[in-house]
């Protein structure tokens, strides 16, 4: 999956600003600032849940999430606020973000400060609700970004209709939220055991040269279809191209850039999957002096 770094729970810096007395525009800006800020945490809590429940699991999640919820943050600080429209379609897709980040639990009414769900089907189905009113009422991109999230919470009501909805959305006009769909619905194929067709939708992705699944993550995906199919060589090759190109990367300057976790864990993963071919890798470079 996907992993962007970015800090969505980040706060403005004027809150606590707002005192009684402000004429009544002010009032009326930073209400709309407040209503952004809401979006965004909503955005965050959904971002940190699911991070973990992505961790070591094969079960039909919530593909690709952390992507679009990085999606909506940059419409959200990319838009002009005050018009009215705009700021009410975020809102809308705001509201569906917060239902998907409420916790699910046992004894869903026993913290009436922290609303909870008795099962991720039942808070799946409740934002889905929610997002198809933003389909109803608001036209692109907010109403294909609302669609994205009905394909990924129908992952945990009804597959097939996940599937489709996730394979129409995969081929719509919005390049951001289309991108997101065919990610998630390669890893859903992924998960049922279709190699075949998930590797074709990845082959696809490492293609487009996204930034939002940029060709490492998708040949990354890749490379693990390669190893399940049984084939070590392919996987191997794609492994190889992903470690050498990062260790001859440099930054504006020429200065080498040092490698992320994710290069060296793909490094590791490469050295135990073809030992001679981890041999051909490039050099690494040597880590910067310190200036003194």
């Amino acid at each position: 999956m996907i992993s962007p770094i970015i800090h969505l729970k980040e706060r403005s810096s004027l809150r606590g600003l707002a005192r009684k007395n402000e004429v009544a525009k002010y009032k009326k800006k930073r209400a709309r600032e407040l209503q952004h800020d809401k979006f965004r945490d909503a955005a965050g809590r959904v971002f940190d849940r699911v991070a973990d429940q992505l961790e070591g699991k094969g079960k039909a999640i919530l593909y690709g999430l952390a992507s679009a919820v990085v999606l909506l943050v940059i419409i959200a600080t990319g838009v002009s606020l005050h018009r009215k429209h705009t700021n009410e379609a975020l809102q809308a897709l705001g509201r569906g973000i917060d239902i998907m980040a409420r916790p699910v639990s046992t004894t869903p009414g026993a913290d009436p400060k922290t609303p909870a769900f008795g099962s991720e089907q039942e808070r799946a189905q409740k934002a889905i609700e929610e997002f198809q009113k933003v389909t109803v009422k608001y036209g692109d991109p907010y109403k294909t970004e609302a669609r994205y999230f009905i394909g990924t919470n129908l992952l945990y009501v009804d597959r097939d209709k996940a599937m489709n909805e996730l394979a129409e959305v995969s081929k719509a006009s919005v390049a951001e939220p289309a991108t997101l769909a065919r990610f998630a619905l390669a890893q859903a194929k992924e998960a049922d055991g279709k190699y075949d067709e998930a590797a074709r939708l990845y082959s696809e992705l490492a293609a487009l040269n996204s930034v939002l699944v940029t060709p490492e993550t998708a040949n990354l995906r890749l490379a693990a279809i390669y190893e399940k199919q049984g084939k070590k060589n392919e996987a191997a090759e794609l492994l190889f191209n992903i470690v050498d190109a990062s260790r001859k990367a440099k930054d504006t300057d020429g200065t080498p850039v040092p490698p992320s976790a994710e290069a060296r864990a793909t490094t590791e993963k490469l050295q135990k999957l073809d030992p001679d071919r981890y041999a051909k890798l490039t050099p690494e470079a040597p880590p910067a002096e310190l200036p003194f």
